[in-house]
């Protein structure tokens, strides 16, 4: 039987609509937050987001719209924020009701480019929302996978595992599977990582390496991932778990990775602001990579790959040059 807590989601783009038809399968009502009025009367119409996941039907009498942000603050027991990190700010910006006894999970896999922070420190530094109160939604996952019922499965991470739980009973339904865990530091920075390492990917599909170097690519990531987070946050986590892995193998290999492909017309030759405008999305791991190096540069983990996007992206260095040597650096 679900708890009374009332539930809503913060965005319109394809992880947000993932979520809300993940709600909808155990809620009677879900709160949904959309900046545009005319989307919000396309979906009561037509029963489906006309710009994401379009294939995804809902039954409209469960959904509690609203474009103002506070209404839908003021609604919610539970608020999930699946807006691209690049814009979180400017929605945070318009909020003028109180958080203080508000749960909030962050589905932003990436860092937050005004303060440098993954999304649940943002909260917690810049807001002043309790650590206990602040919850990460991870993968394995891919929302259009969502879109189409296959089994897909989550972890939620919160200091708090009574309201992990809480989210984790709501989410899990016969196509999701939800597992939660207290690692709201490790699986965040692993989620906003693993689309680093899915750009490299993309990059080395772009200039002709094989499945043989991929594999050798994710290999050598997952140990990165470990060194970086192991200086952030030091405590007990198998870094080969779903939250962990799953979700770098997923983001690594699915043509459905957003971080792949624009690394992949990188490589194939693209400029990034050439590889953004035909996207048309954000690839959340351009600007994770920065925020990424410039922290590294204090804490002095080997990263390799990480290093090599960088320079790659921001340095303007040659894509083929850097993978060469990359490869000899790689075990």
């Amino acid at each position: 039987m679900q708890s009374k807590e009332k539930v809503a989601v913060i965005g319109g783009g394809s992880w947000a609509t993932a979520i809300v038809k993940m709600l909808c399968e155990n809620l009677d009502e879900v709160g949904w937050y959309m900046r545009s009025y005319y989307i919000i009367e396309h979906i009561k119409r037509n029963k489906h987001n006309p710009n994401y996941l379009s294939s995804a039907y809902f039954d409209t009498e469960k959904l509690h719209f609203s474009e103002d942000i506070n209404e839908i603050i003021g609604y919610a027991d539970y608020l999930i924020f699946a807006v691209p990190s690049a814009f979180l700010q400017s929605e945070l910006d318009k909020i003028k009701v109180p958080l203080d006894d508000k749960i909030i999970f962050s589905a932003i896999k990436g860092i937050v480019p005004e303060s440098g922070l993954i999304v649940g420190e943002h909260f917690h530094n810049v807001l002043g929302v309790p650590f206990e109160n602040i919850g990460v939604i991870t993968g394995p996952c891919h929302a259009e996978e969502v879109a189409m019922e296959r089994l897909s499965y989550l972890t939620i991470a919160c200091q708090d595992e009574s309201k992990a739980e809480v989210l984790a009973n709501k989410l899990n339904s016969r196509y999701i599977n939800t597992k939660i865990s207290d690692d709201i530091i490790g699986t965040e920075y692993a989620a906003m990582l693993k689309n680093i390492f899915a750009i490299a990917a993309g990059i080395a599909h772009g200039l002709g390496y094989g499945d043989n170097f991929q594999a050798v690519l994710m290999s050598n990531a997952i140990r990165e991932m470990k060194r970086f987070i192991k200086k952030i946050h030091k405590m007990k986590r198998n870094i080969n778990n779903s939250a962990y892995l799953g979700d770098l193998l997923v983001t690594g290999y699915s043509t459905f990775s957003r971080n792949r492909m624009f690394g992949n017309m990188i490589g194939k030759g693209y400029t990034v602001k050439s590889a953004m405008f035909e996207m048309s999305m954000v690839a959340e791991g351009y600007y994770a990579t920065k925020s990424a190096y410039k922290l590294n540069q204090k804490n002095k983990a080997d990263t390799p790959i990480i290093d090599a996007v960088y320079r790659i992206l921001y340095e303007n260095m040659d894509a083929k040059k850097e993978f060469t040597k990359l490869t000899d650096i790689l075990n």
